[in-house]
Order: C-alpha cells, then sequence, then structure tokens
C-alpha cells in the first residue's frame, strides 16, 4: 500500500522560519495555514505549508 500522505514544513509569514513540521494528503489541491505559536516572533502568527 502506498502512503497517501506528505512531510511540509510549516513555515512563519513574518520571520519565515519554519517551526512545525505536519502531514498533508498527497491528492489537497490546497496550501495548508494555520495560526501557531512562533517562538522568534514570540506571539501567533499565520503559518503556510512550504516543502520538506
Amino acid at each position: 500500500m502506498k502512503n497517501k500522505e506528505r512531510h511540509v514544513f510549516l513555515e512563519c509569514t513574518e520571520c519565515r522560519n519554519r517551526n512545525y513540521t505536519t502531514n498533508k494528503r498527497l491528492r489537497a489541491d490546497f496550501k495548508l495555514e494555520k495560526k501557531k505559536y512562533c517562538p522568534f516572533c514570540g506571539k501567533h502568527q499565520l503559518h503556510r505549508e512550504k516543502k520538506l
């Protein structure tokens, strides 16, 4: 059975640091966006998907 997920980084939109990794379905046709805590900025920021 093939793997139906891939690993992606979540990158802060303000400071561009890659703080989190997560899984995403291969056939998803959208960029993953989550509001998460950025330890470099010191506050919650929007994080967008970047490839591993």
